[in-house]
């Protein structure tokens, strides 16, 4: 894919890179939710660099559209465009990972693994599943942490 930005391994220009899972994303970029406040002052500060795929932005906005998100949207006065805008404006889309030498019980989650591990960056996530692998990753060079132990 062209125009997709190459990240050196574990490194960003600026900081440290980051892989954030759509609940993360939505925590951060909808919700307000204060777990993500760190996060947000980091990116913020160039402290982390948060890079995804394409597909991680198709599932953000897949995402947007359920019903139960579209009415928060709503209620916040939110568009789901300005959330994608702003999406791309604090991610760095990169190429998609090889597949990493561990499975998640999750495909919908193996994305973020494979990216992590790849690049070797920290993993935000609140997937039990994603989070049940922490150990197994941290053997990869992979920190898997919520949101809430960023700061």
């Amino acid at each position: 894919m062209s125009g997709l930005a190459p990240t050196q391994a574990g490194t960003a220009a600026d900081g440290h890179c980051v892989v954030v899972d759509t609940n993360v994303a939505l925590d951060l970029l909808v919700f307000d939710d204060p777990s993500a406040q760190p996060l947000a002052a980091q990116l913020e500060r160039g402290v982390l660099q948060w890079i995804a795929t394409p597909a991680m932005r198709d599932e953000l906005e897949r995402v947007l559209a359920y019903e139960h998100i579209a009415a928060r949207l709503h209620a916040r006065g939110l568009l789901a465009f300005r959330v994608l805008d702003a999406f791309d404006r604090h991610v760095t889309l990169v190429e998609p990972a090889l597949r990493a030498a561990l499975t998640c019980s999750d495909p919908d989650d193996q994305k973020f693994i494979d990216l992590a591990v790849q690049h070797r960056c920290l993993l935000l996530s609140k997937d039990a599943a994603v989070l049940s692998l922490k150990k197994r990753l941290a053997a990869l060079d992979v920190n898997a942490a919520t949101a809430m132990t960023v700061g």
